[in-house]
This record gives C-alpha cells, sequence and structure tokens, in this order.
C-alpha cells in the first residue's frame, strides 16, 4: 500500500481549482473575466455602511458566538418564514458559517462514515468532490444533460444502494442553471423517506430564479428531520467575499454539522455578520429588482453568445449560462478555455472539469453573466471572433 497519507489519495486528481487557473489567466492576459463567479460590483451601500458600523461599533471585532451572532440568526429565520413559510429556532436550528463553501465540507465531514455514498447531480461545483472525499465519502454521479439538464428520476433511483447515506443536491444548480420543479422535488423526498436518506441542499442562488420557482426541499412532507438546507449572502447581496453562509434545519443535524464547523473555522465574518442581518430585512423590492437586472444581463450575454456561433442553453436560474462550443468547431472545452484569453480576450470555464466522465461535458463552457452590462457587451463583441 501507498505510503502517502489517506486524504492525499482521496483527493488524486483534485489539483488547483479551476478558477484558480482561469482567473491567473486573466489577470496574466487582461482578459475580460467571466470565468469566475463573482459580481463586478459591489452590493447595496446601506448594507456595507452596516459592515462598518460594526467595526467602529466594536461588534464582531473578536470571536463572535459559535453558533453565529444572534441578530443574523433572528434575520435568517425570519427570512425563511418570509420566503418560504419555515419555521425554525434560531438558537437550536441555525448555523452560521464561512459561506456555503464551510457548511458543505462540515457537512459532509459531519454525516458521512467512510465508504458511504453520496449521490450528487453531474456535473457539479467543484467543492463537492473536495468535501466528500475529506470525509471519505464515495461520489456517485447522476449526469445532467443537454439541452434542458433535468434529472433522470428513474436513473436516480437505480443508483440508490444500500451504502448510500446521503443525496447532495443543488437548485439553482451551477454550472447548469436548470431549478428543480416542485413534481421532481417531490419524487427526491419520497425516495429520500423511503430509504431512510440524509439530504443536503445547496441554495445559494435562490433568489436568482428567472424561470419557474425555488422551493426549499425542506419544506416537502417528511423531510425536516432530514434536510441540511444550506445558502449565503454573497450570491444574493454581491459581497463573495465576506463569507456568510448558514445552515437551518432540525437541531440534531444543526448540532452534528456545528460539531465539525467549530474545527474548520470556529468562526468567521464577525462584523459581516451584522451587516448581513440587515441585508435579509430588505425590502420585496430589492429581491426582485436584483433578480430582474440579472435575467436582463442573462439575455444579453444569452443572445451574444448566439450570434457569436455557440450553442446557448439559457438557464432558468444562478448568473452562469452553459454553451456547447461543437458548432464553433471546437472538440474539447478545457484547451479552448485555456486559449480563449488570447483569441479574444475573455475567460470562461469549461464545464468538463465538472464532471467525472469529462466525455459527458467535453464541449460545454460556462460563462458568468453577473457583471457590468457595458463589460458583457464588450465579451460579446470580442466573441464575435471566434464566429465561423
Amino acid at each position: 500500500m501507498s505510503g502517502r497519507p489517506l486524504l492525499n489519495r482521496r483527493l488524486d486528481g483534485l489539483g488547483t481549482t479551476i478558477f484558480a487557473e482561469m482567473s491567473a489567466l486573466a489577470l496574466a492576459t487582461g482578459a475580460i473575466n467571466l470565468g469566475q463567479g463573482f459580481p463586478d460590483t459591489d452590493g447595496p451601500e446601506a448594507i456595507r455602511e452596516a459592515a462598518v458600523r460594526a467595526l467602529r461599533d466594536g461588534r464582531g471585532n473578536q470571536y463572535p458566538p459559535g453558533m453565529g451572532v444572534p441578530e443574523l440568526r433572528a434575520a435568517i429565520v425570519d427570512h425563511q418564514r418570509r420566503f418560504y413559510g419555515l419555521d425554525f429556532d434560531p438558537n437550536s436550528e441555525v448555523l452560521v458559517t464561512a459561506g456555503a463553501t464551510e457548511a458543505i465540507a462540515a457537512a459532509m465531514l459531519a454525516l458521512l462514515e467512510p465508504g458511504d455514498e453520496v449521490i450528487a447531480f453531474e456535473p457539479f461545483y467543484d467543492s463537492y468532490a473536495a468535501s466528500i472525499a475529506m470525509a471519505g465519502g464515495v461520489r456517485i454521479p447522476l449526469t445532467l444533460r443537454a439541452p434542458d439538464f433535468r434529472p433522470d428520476l428513474d436513473a436516480l433511483r437505480s443508483v440508490v444502494t444500500p451504502r448510500t447515506r446521503l443525496l447532495l443536491l443543488n437548485s439553482p444548480h451551477n454550472p447548469t442553471g436548470m431549478v428543480l420543479t416542485r413534481a421532481e422535488l417531490t419524487s427526491i423526498a419520497e425516495l429520500a423517506v423511503e430509504h431512510d436518506l440524509i439530504v443536503v441542499t445547496d441554495e445559494v442562488y435562490e433568489h436568482l430564479v428567472f424561470d419557474g420557482e425555488h422551493i426549499p426541499l425542506i419544506s416537502l412532507p417528511g423531510m425536516h428531520d432530514r434536510t441540511v438546507s444550506i445558502s449565503s449572502a454573497g450570491k444574493t447581496f454581491s459581497f463573495t467575499g465576506w463569507k456568510v453562509g448558514w445552515v437551518t434545519g432540525s437541531a440534531p443535524l444543526v448540532a452534528a454539522v456545528r460539531a465539525t464547523k467549530q474545527f474548520l473555522t470556529y468562526v468567521a465574518s464577525g462584523p459581516f455578520q451584522y451587516a448581513i442581518a440587515e441585508a435579509l430585512r430588505l425590502p420585496d423590492a430589492y429581491f426582485t429588482a436584483f433578480r430582474d437586472d440579472l435575467q436582463t444581463k442573462r439575455d444579453l450575454l444569452a443572445d451574444g453568445l448566439t450570434t457569436a456561433g455557440f450553442e446557448v442553453y439559457r438557464p432558468q436560474g444562478t448568473y452562469f449560462i452553459t454553451t456547447d462550443i461543437a458548432a464553433l468547431g471546437e472538440k474539447d472545452a478545457l484547451a479552448f478555455c485555456r486559449s480563449l484569453p488570447e483569441r479574444c480576450g475573455v475567460v470562461a470555464v469549461p464545464n468538463s472539469v465538472f464532471y467525472d466522465d469529462p466525455d459527458a461535458g467535453r464541449t460545454q463552457v460556462r460563462f458568468a453573466f453577473c457583471k457590468k452590462q457595458d463589460v458583457l457587451q464588450k465579451a460579446a463583441s470580442r466573441l464575435l471572433r471566434l464566429s465561423p
């Protein structure tokens, strides 16, 4: 047996994230970065000032409570009730984390034993693979296929085995933009109950649904006691660097995640927690305007990509567009993305890195549209250089 540490063996092939590689390429070439999903403008000025106030008032400058500051936990509870009619105890059913990424990692480490199987929709955000591997779990992909990327529920049922412990779901789904329907969620919930599975849901794009609606799985019958719901502030309020996320669920599940989380960051983002507490209480008009603005940007970039010759899969949610480059005569998304900055001054991300089977997404490329409209227009103009 190899003398390498077990963790290194589990993480074989993960290496540096594609986001780090492509962002470095954008910096080196001066290209427009439509790869990594961060906005190029800050969120509401009032929320930024709330963080400044907290800093100046000495709120959060020292370690905040392990569960998160009471103001934010109360705001999360109010948010869940306001938008979804859900009720949680702020003292036992809410946990603040260092973004959704830490919440996912803590959930995998807390809820999996080595050898447990985890079913996840493929393509999947790269931290899923790393988190499952670090927990010693076995990743079982369920492939979503173009053009609509809907889950095959019969296939989902067929991959459940006695070793299946957990479903890891993401809706709205990154990178495809698919949004699960009520019917699909109901079938998944019934499967979870039937096989006594835990479900971890990544809902960070909950306020970015353009077609359809966001329905938390935890709201469906039988799911409160078996669902770990995860979301964060970064995508909704455009302060991705603040790293404020949260977990909601039954007290036993939240306690299990907290037991692991305390040995990861312990606590984080103290002053920002107070600011996000205020952000979650912004009026409905903010959330509506935010979604409408991103929908306009989606359509702008989607039209530009179509004109440039890409096959475009218009997303139902998130702020990413998946495309196919085969129509451009291209055969390899990774090679295409590495050459794109020099060819036309734009950076994108190859979806193939989000698949266990790279052939399933060999010619798929993802573009982020959470940028200023003039930036998207400039990127679309540059991409015209690729037209056959």
